[in-house]
């Protein structure tokens, strides 16, 4: 009976084991690909960043990019979220790294995890946690002991994290590949032999945490060995690793910029999104990630606004929009790319290349595999198409654009040739049941202690501090505090003084004898205030200045960024005139008391649902106040009917912060509005190398509501002015599918969608050479024979969706249309 058991038992462990062992999945690579279980693979990715949404929102966001033609997701590990104070850890809610991975592989998909553990991502800090900087001895991204010992902590706690829960691929989770540090090539030179000796001590820290799967380093040319040195950019078709054993990886397309305070939406086109990534695979890229895949939101204080690149939503121009949205027709026509790139996966993996330039810009690229081939030709100049005779046959190729052709005779997919809809997206107002038509709002003045107004603060010292030393980050704000006496003499010229501050914040209230004196913010130097200067009052005897600095995020990028002062770094000055002598008054080197953060907004926490003092609001009736500094406003809502996703909208305010039922929903800085002028959305000429000044829009100023912050009945939204606003005109809304617009080709099927809603009517139509742009397409100079109009009236109107094969079969012999490629184009309205 023992020997049995024995026996069952051995047979039990063998069974694990070999279960362990067909579960787990060999990721390798050569210089072609990355091989899963030996085979060569495309790898078609795209980011989305777990704290920028909700866990509620993950599984629809991820299966999206799934439907899309993805195979991975890919998210960089924010260390100031998972570690604000030193040693205690956040891995609660939006922070849950493992739930997000978890989902990942529940939808199916392969993960990429970006450790860094410095991120950048347009992030507060570069997502290093202030009390770095503040650690004695230390220097960050560098051959540093104190910071290297600080960074292999947290990146060995991730990786334990992960390893406990299965979730490389060597243990059959989804992760294929991990990456240590972030594009520290593009600032090494200045940290000379100490930023060579810390990126090979990156390198080796990393393999010695054994976790079965490639390493990578983006933006490091000369990452070592087993490191393999990726690309980011806008193209990355030239392109080259550093080790012929490495294969062509991108690990940033930047789908578009990121979005200003007080600049514009930028805008990439999807042809020229689509020219980036066909070029890619042309030249022997076999993985690639979109950055961003979905156009992120800030839903907390670590995802800040930065001072160089200080947005509100760093919205990429993605294919997924901050909502969740289907950005069309960037989101159609890349998944088109996806679907062509891997029907020809074993082609483009193992297949021979040849390569031919044709001149003018023009080269034919053919991948040959057994008895199967696939052709690209690239069209590089910025004008002019190109007519290509290959293998017999004619193919024009439009300018600054690839067609891809199977077995180098039929194009199967052009990137200059948009067969998707262009979704028109409006706010409407809220529909909530019985809602008022305007809010009911009750308000309250921030507290400004009577110790500030006297000068008295929690810690004091000699001279000017550097606001993140003063703070560790604890607050966006900082009070600095001095007093001046003066005697009779002084008094003298005191009706002509002046005070003259120099800051390195990003905003600056100024308070003198506890009367507000105004408020200056960087409108040009992002880094710089530059000299506020304003007339004051003082009075013989003490005097009390008390200066607020606010932060709108930290820099996170470039060498040395740490290192770029914020806050009050003088001097401070007064200024007057005796006679005809200037006087000046140096308060720099005074003793100055400080105190961190707002009474209501870091103590009494007054957006905060358990908030103290939640009895003292007082009604909108009454002495309402509206345009002034440092006031809370505090409302009840319904949510809207429906699953579209809510917003609200913040015009009339000014700058501030949002929170819905005690969740922030981020920053706002409506009062700082972009141009009208300077770039263009509609046209947008795609041809030529894109930049962020080559196409947009105005700022907006729509604040994503996740609706899994919202209770069915009663919610509370509570804002923060600091510059001042008027809460009265504030209004939810939804953002939902309002109509569509598509161009197709001869050949190509159409399919146009109101996303769940009823297509209500066809508002244009015609097949031939339509002219102009979605809202104002006109009719061209030839017209297909058979009634348009009546043909997608029948296909298309009452329903959700409808296709139309794009042909002349179907709308009839388009005569006078000579050589010109015939294509359909329509608008409906949902």
């Amino acid at each position: 009976m023992g020997s049995l058991l024995v026996t069952i038992f051995s047979l039990a462990i063998i069974l694990i084991i070999l279960v362990s062992s067909t579960s787990a999945t060999n990721v390798t690579h050569d210089g072609r690909a990355i091989l899963i279980n030996g085979e060569r693979k495309i790898i078609l990715s795209g980011s989305i960043h777990y704290p920028r949404s909700t866990p509620e929102m993950w599984p629809d966001l991820i299966r999206k990019a799934k439907d899309g033609g993805l195979d991975a997701i890919e998210t960089y590990v924010f260390w100031n979220a998972h570690e604000p104070v030193r040693r205690q850890y956040d891995f609660k809610g939006n922070h849950d790294l493992i739930r997000f991975i978890k989902t990942i592989q529940d939808v199916g998909l392969y993960a990429i995890l970006r450790i860094g553990p410095y991120a950048c991502a347009e992030w507060n800090y570069g997502g290093f946690p202030v009390w770095l900087h503040n650690l004695p001895d230390i220097e960050l991204r560098t051959a540093n002991k104190v910071f290297m010992d600080e960074m292999q902590n947290f990146t060995t706690l991730i990786i334990d994290m992960v390893k406990e829960e299965k979730l490389f691929a060597s243990q059959g989770g989804p992760i294929i590949l991990a990456q240590i540090e972030n594009e520290y090539g593009n600032v090494m030179e200045p940290y000379g032999d100490a930023g060579k000796a810390y990126i090979d001590w990156c390198a080796n820290m990393a393999v010695s945490q054994n976790i079965g799967v490639p390493w990578i380093m983006c933006q490091q040319s000369d990452a070592p060995q087993p490191m393999i040195n990726t690309c980011n950019g806008f193209y990355c078709h030239d392109f080259t690793p550093n080790n012929p054993n490495s294969p062509k990886i991108w690990t940033e397309n930047w789908t578009g910029w990121f979005t200003n305070w007080g600049g514009k939406l930028p805008h990439r086109t999807a042809e020229d999104v689509a020219y980036a990534v066909t070029r890619f695979f042309q030249t022997g890229g076999t993985v690639q990630n979109y950055y961003m895949k979905l156009g992120p939101q800030f839903l907390g204080p670590c995802a800040a606004a930065l001072p160089e690149w200080a947005k509100s939503r760093p919205c990429y121009d993605a294919p997924l929009d901050e909502y969740g949205n289907l950005n069309q027709p960037k989101w159609g026509h890349l998944e088109q790319l996806h679907s062509v790139l891997h029907s020809f996966e074993k082609i483009l993996t193992y297949g021979d290349v040849t390569s031919t330039e044709m001149g003018n810009s023009v080269n034919v690229t053919k991948y040959s595999y057994k008895n199967l081939s696939t052709c690209f030709i690239s069209n590089d100049n910025t004008t002019n198409d190109a007519t290509v005779l290959l293998e017999g046959h004619n193919v024009i190729v439009p300018a600054w654009s690839v067609s891809i052709l199977a077995n180098c005779k039929n194009e199967v997919y052009s990137t200059a040739k948009v067969n998707t809809q262009t979704s028109i997206m409006v706010a409407k107002s809220n529909e909530a049941e019985d809602e008022p038509s305007s809010l009911q709002w009750s308000w309250r003045g921030e507290h400004i202690s009577k110790s500030v107004f006297d000068g008295l603060g929690s810690f004091a010292a000699h001279g000017l501090l550097e606001q993140k030393a003063a703070t560790n980050d604890s607050s966006d704000y900082l009070w600095y505090m001095t007093s001046v006496n003066l005697d009779k003499k002084d008094i003298i010229w005191s009706d002509d003084m002046r005070i003259r501050v120099n800051s390195s914040g990003h905003v600056l209230h100024i308070y003198v004898n506890g009367q507000n004196l105004g408020y200056e913010y960087a409108k040009t130097d992002a880094y710089n205030i530059n000299s506020f200067e304003k007339k004051i009052k003082l009075k013989p005897g003490k005097n009390v200045i008390a200066l607020l600095s606010a932060t709108v995020g930290l820099k996170n990028y470039g060498p040395y960024f740490d290192m770029v002062p914020t806050g009050i770094t003088g001097p401070v000055e007064l200024l007057g005139i005796r006679g005809d002598e200037t006087v000046v008054k140096n308060l720099t080197l005074h003793t100055w008391s400080y105190s961190t953060g707002l009474q209501g907004l870091d103590r009494d926490m007054l957006f905060s649902e358990r908030a103290l003092f939640s009895t003292r609001w007082r009604p909108s009736s009454g002495n309402f106040r509206i345009n002034t500094t440092l006031t809370w406003y505090k409302t009840t809502f319904k949510p809207p009917l429906g699953s579209d996703p809510v917003v609200v909208d913040l015009t009339s305010m000014g700058k501030g912060a949002a929170w819905v039922n005690g969740m922030s929903i981020g920053r706002y800085w409506t009062a700082f509005v972009a141009d009208e002028d300077g770039c263009s959305l509609d046209p947008c000429d795609y041809r030529g190398e894109y930049d962020s000044d080559k196409c947009g829009k105005p700022t907006q100023t729509l604040y994503h509501v996740p609706r899994s912050f919202l209770r069915d009945d009663v919610n509370t939204l509570v804002l923060f002015e600091e510059f001042g606003g008027n809460p009265s005109q504030v209004n939810f809304k939804t953002v939902t599918i309002g109509g569509a617009c598509g161009k197709a080709y001869e050949g190509n099927t159409l399919e146009l969608s109101c996303n769940g809603k009823a297509i209500s009517d066809v508002k244009f139509v015609s097949f031939g050479d339509p002219q102009g742009v979605c809202g104002s397409f006109q009719k061209g100079s030839c017209e297909g024979a058979n009634d348009a109009q009546t043909i997608l009236n029948k296909a298309c109107v009452g329903k959700e969706r409808c296709s139309i094969n794009v042909s002349e079969s179907v709308f009839g012999v388009a005569n006078n249309c000579m050589n010109k490629a015939k294509k359909l184009a329509v608008e409906i309205v949902c």
